[in-house]
């Protein structure tokens, strides 16, 4: 039994001694069984309880496991059979009449004009993260920092347009983004910087507020101007929840469909946009060429968020300490 020693004629449960054991009128099926006083009987139901809870925590999990990834085993085992046999057995495994190889794969890329897609895909997002997380950065420092009522406003402002839906103003931002030009894959970034700026300086704004003050003050005697501060040491120190932040939003701006063909439309297509094309007339669908375009569309998002899914939670667990 766990942390019980017996020691001659005597019996010792944790801190607890029988006495009746030094006279030797307790049996050793009585200790083994836990019928002397002191002994806690509940012990065992409470880790039997314990695993039973987790196996149930851990089905749970698979289930829930399965329910995501079985859309994406769909999509990619589909892209593999014939256009004609999606159809009737979508959830069928492909077989010698089914299987089609790459040529839902080349028909797509073809038809879509995938390479240039995802050239223009690749450029908006890059640089939209970029510009988002090194902006916000230096936004939510100097707010921070800074302590008066405009920055004070600007900190709410930005956290009250994380609350304004995008069906609200997309009509009005197509409009000004058409009026001021900003409706070509250059312009785009500067709307993107908007949208994403809301999320971004609430995340930031947290975890300078974890940064003691004593290092700036350090760089600034040591004759560091703001900028160089900045850039030398709370950069460095932001890498956690700049990564976070960085994967956020490549995830949402790779994957958007509504603003870049509201702004830019078809003739910078990028990839959401290049798949919604294979859609014929009166509702045709070459479903093996979206499913082929489907698989390469996700690839290389889901490769970037497995390389640097160890920082999320960090970043968004450091960003969420304060503020």
């Amino acid at each position: 039994m766990k942390n019980s020693t017996v020691s001659g004629d005597k019996h010792t449960v944790g801190s607890f001694s029988c006495e009746k054991c030094k006279a030797g009128t307790l049996p050793d099926e009585k200790f083994k069984t836990g019928s002397f006083p002191g002994f806690n009987k509940k012990a065992g139901s409470a880790s039997g309880d314990k695993r039973k809870s987790g196996r149930i925590l851990n089905l749970t999990m698979a289930a829930l496991s399965f329910a995501f990834l079985a859309p994406i085993f769909i999509v990619m085992m589909n892209s593999f059979k014939g256009k004609l046999y999606i159809s009737d057995a979508p959830f069928a495994l492909p077989n010698k009449e089914t299987f089609s190889g790459l040529q839902n794969y080349t028909n797509g890329v073809s038809k879509t004009g995938f390479v240039q897609s995802f050239g223009w895909s690749l450029f908006i997002t890059v640089f939209s993260v970029l510009v988002i997380v090194i902006l916000t950065a230096m936004t939510a420092w100097y707010i921070t920092r800074v302590k008066n009522c405009i920055c004070t406003s600007l900190y709410f402002s930005f956290v009250f347009s994380m609350i304004v839906p995008f069906q609200m103003v997309m009509f009005t931002m197509s409009k000004v983004a058409n009026i001021l030009h900003l409706d070509n894959p250059m312009g785009i970034i500067v709307i993107y910087l908007g949208f994403g700026s809301g999320l971004s300086v609430f995340t930031f704004s947290g975890f300078i507020k974890t940064l003691p003050l004593d290092i700036e003050e350090a760089a600034m005697i040591d004759g560091c101007k703001p900028v160089r501060a900045f850039f030398s040491v709370i950069l460095p120190m932001l890498q956690p929840v700049a990564i976070s932040i960085a994967i956020l939003n490549a995830m949402w701006i790779w994957n958007d469909y509504l603003l870049p063909y509201l702004v830019i439309g078809t003739k910078y297509k990028t990839i959401p946009i290049a798949v919604q094309y294979l859609k014929g007339g009166y509702g045709s669908i070459d479903m093996g060429a979206m499913m082929a375009m489907l698989v390469l569309a996700i690839i290389p998002i889901i490769l970037f968020y497995l390389s640097c899914q160890n920082y999320i939670i960090k970043g968004v667990v450091a960003g969420a300490v304060k503020g």
